[in-house]
């Protein structure tokens, strides 16, 4: 019996009833001690890890939420600025197009000042050539008329008259003359 009892308290299997009393009494003192210390603080650890992340998701929810509105005003605002945006440039294309108008009429009208010019000049130009060819002519009728009569024209009344009768002698046979070569060409 004797090495049954010592077969019995060697067994490895079977744990001696001390060691179960003071092991069961050591974990529930372990357990309370525990309990009353280290759970409340995992507790209170979860509890702001657990509103923390709540808090970070509402809150970035709210941030959402202000960037979705933000965006919906900025679309709003870009909408509105190309708007205005094209209503500036229709309205630099019509000024543009008015500019353009005007100095076109500027143009014109400088054009005509300018012929209007150039013509009177013509005719100025043209008037003082006549009257030139006039007085040469007139220096040479009266030349021809003293070679022709032999007499001096040195009377400014004879010489006078005489020239202004060939001028209206020229005058009066330059368009007969003129006419016929016109149609001939």
């Amino acid at each position: 019996m004797t090495t049954l009892l010592a077969a019995e308290e060697l067994n490895p299997l079977v744990p001696h009833p001390v060691e179960m009393i003071v092991g069961t009494i050591a974990f529930l003192l372990l357990l309370l001690l525990l309990w009353r210390t280290v759970f409340p603080q995992f507790e209170k650890v979860y509890a702001e890890r657990k509103d923390k992340i709540e808090g970070g998701l509402q809150r970035a929810e709210q941030a959402q939420e202000q960037a979705n509105a933000l965006k919906a005003q900025y679309e709003e605002q870009l909408a509105g600025l190309r708007a205005e945006a094209a209503r500036i440039r229709d309205d630099a294309r019509a000024e543009g197009q008015q500019i353009k108008a005007e100095l076109r009429a500027q143009a014109e009208e400088e054009a005509a000042r300018i012929r209007a010019r150039g013509e009177e000049q013509l005719a100025a130009q043209r008037e003082q050539a006549v009257r030139q060819l006039r007085a040469e002519i007139g220096g040479l009728s009266v030349q021809l008329a003293e070679r022709i009569i032999g007499d001096s024209l040195a009377d400014d009344a004879r010489r006078s008259s005489t020239v202004d009768s060939f001028l209206a002698e020229l005058d009066g046979m330059a368009p007969r003359e003129t006419a016929p070569a016109g149609g001939a060409s």
